[in-house]
């Protein structure tokens, strides 16, 4: 797995990343730090992990009102294919753990 150096709200990680999934981690980065500096920015919230779990509720509510959109089917598969959703608990475990690495969540 890939290691990428990432900054979200002036904070540096590292982050691991499958091969081929960089643009897409690179994509989902720029948005929780955009979400967490505009929280931030707006002064009422100033503790690191409150404003985390806002910008993650936003993020998943913004997730769950878009449309369902039904994924292409891989070449060679049944057009009957399931559809896959994004694993919003995923997402949520996966910025739990970078900010426990943080060290620094007030």
């Amino acid at each position: 797995m890939k290691q990428i150096e990432v900054t979200i709200m002036g904070q540096s990680y590292r982050l691991g990343c499958p091969e081929g999934g960089e643009q897409s981690l690179l994509e989902a980065v720029g948005n929780v730090d955009r979400e967490m500096s505009a929280i931030r920015d707006a002064g009422k919230v100033k503790a690191r992990e409150r404003i985390a779990v806002l910008a993650a509720l936003n993020l998943a509510f913004a997730l769950a009102e878009r449309p369902a959109q039904k994924p292409a089917a891989p070449r060679g598969a049944p057009a009957e294919a399931d559809p896959r959703t994004p694993d919003v608990e995923a997402l949520i475990e996966r910025i739990d753990q970078v900010l426990s690495a943080d060290g620094q969540l007030l």
